[in-house]
């Protein structure tokens, strides 16, 4: 298991700044929201895309992947029953693997709620049509570049389509693809009836990444929610992955949510270790 934290985090500070910082704490990976470096991942130039890469590099850090992946953007929606938006939005997930794959990434989680809303008169049964047929275009360029595309499970209050683990992996099984598998997010989990670890224990053959959060939007350990059990059950599958820090709510400050957040999951690793 190796931590890492999403690059949003740092907010306005310059793309270095933060991942030395990321680095200074502790933090072995990071996870790169596009937004944070231009609304549309075509206008990031080439050049742009290695000083990025090599930026990381010098700071130590492995670049994991992409996520965020339509925030900020228009025009693009998975679930859309109009067959060019689809089309559009499975060109530009394809230009986002490339830029994934630039950067040195592997994976690319899909969250973006309202990217992927029901729109009024699509029933669910067309929604998972709709969504698989717009995965299913993009699989040639993530088996190109060997990149994952990892399929968020979101809460009803952010989302009205992939609500559940179970949802997700239905989506994901119709694919039937290694390139497409689950995401987890312990905020985005804390609103199912399944307790976190045992949805952990039902899904982990799937699952390619994992979030770290609390169901208050800050960081893990800023809320009431115990990763100690959380961590037992990623143990006990033997999940290798990354778990990255991913935070919502910046009140208590940039600083002090990136190390805290590391210093309790590290605290709680070394609880379930130690027995």
């Amino acid at each position: 298991m190796r931590f890492a934290i999403c690059n949003e985090t740092f907010q306005d500070w310059p793309i270095e700044r933060g991942f030395a910082f990321a680095a200074e704490c502790g933090y072995e990976g990071v996870e790169i929201a596009p937004f944070t470096i231009s609304t549309y991942v075509t206008q990031i130039s080439q050049a742009t895309r290695s000083t990025i890469r090599r930026q990381a590099q010098q700071a130590g850090l492995e670049i994991i992947g992409l996520h965020w992946l339509l925030a900020k953007t228009e025009g693009f929606h998975l679930t859309s029953p109009d067959p060019e938006i689809r089309r559009s939005t499975a060109d530009y997930l394809a230009e986002l693997c490339r830029f994934c794959a630039d950067l040195g990434g592997r994976l690319m989680v899909f969250g973006s709620p309202k990217q992927r809303d029901l729109a009024e008169g699509v029933s669910l049964p067309q929604a998972m049509d709709y969504a698989v047929e717009v995965f299913e275009r993009i699989l040639p360029v993530l088996e190109e570049h060997q990149v994952i595309l990892a399929v968020e499970p979101l809460a009803p209050s952010e989302t009205n389509f992939l609500c559940t683990a179970a949802e997700a992996v239905a989506l994901i099984q119709r694919i039937g693809s290694p390139q497409v598998r689950l995401h987890l997010d312990c905020k985005a989990m804390s609103s199912e009836n399944v307790p976190i670890p045992d949805l952990i224990r039902q899904y982990h053959p799937m699952l390619a990444h994992f979030h770290a959060n609390d169901p208050n939007r800050q960081g893990p350990g800023f809320g009431q929610l115990d990763f100690v059990p959380i961590f037992e059950a990623l143990g006990q599958v033997g999940y290798q992955g990354w778990v990255s820090v991913e935070v919502f709510d910046y009140t208590p400050g940039i600083e002090r949510l990136a190390q805290q957040s590391l210093q309790y999951m590290r605290a709680c690793l070394k609880k379930v270790t130690q027995g």
